[in-house]
């Protein structure tokens, strides 16, 4: 399966939040500079804890930060809100490739933000010297995608790289 060829729709930025949400990640972002952030992006966090646009949000703002155990959780918890819109099994290691050809039409744009999410989590772990997990992370991602498109190909061959100048 192509993992562009399809149709884009319900895209979680398009998705409505409780009310006071989008105006909390917009005094986050308006607040970036002056490092007050955070505080909107947890209030925001509190009234919507299941809502992508905050999680992607607190990813971002942690990232950036360079807080990575932050961003790690925040990525961590998106992929749980995922998971269930499209019927993946719990655990991504029994992710198989049926299970991607076998989704519907409509949920594919939901299984690509689930990649890229797990891909997030494989690049902060890698980022958090847990190259192993970093590893089969990516490993996964491969097996999965055989045309590269959700580009965990080079990300695999960086920690395999990384792994031998740690050994």
């Amino acid at each position: 399966m192509d993992l562009l060829d399809f149709e884009a729709q319900g895209l979680y930025f398009e998705q409505p939040d409780v009310a006071g949400v989008e105006e909390l990640i917009a005094t986050a972002a308006e607040n970036y500079a002056s490092g007050d952030a955070e505080l909107s992006l947890l209030q925001a966090y509190f009234l919507a804890p299941e809502s992508l646009n905050v999680l992607v949000a607190l990813n971002r703002f942690y990232y950036y930060q360079h807080r990575l155990e932050e961003a790690l959780a925040a990525t961590t918890k998106a992929l749980v809100v995922i998971r269930p819109s499209i019927a993946f099994p719990e655990h991504w290691q029994e992710l198989q490739i049926s299970h991607i050809t076998d989704a519907s039409a409509d949920s594919l744009t939901n299984v690509r933000m689930y990649l890229f999410t797990l891909k997030a989590i494989g690049f902060l772990n890698m980022r958090l010297e847990n190259l192993d997990l970093s590893q089969a992370i990516f490993e996964k991602l491969v097996e999965l995608d055989s045309k590269d498109r959700i580009g965990a190909q080079g990300l695999l061959e960086l920690v395999i790289k990384r792994k031998k100048e740690h050994a």
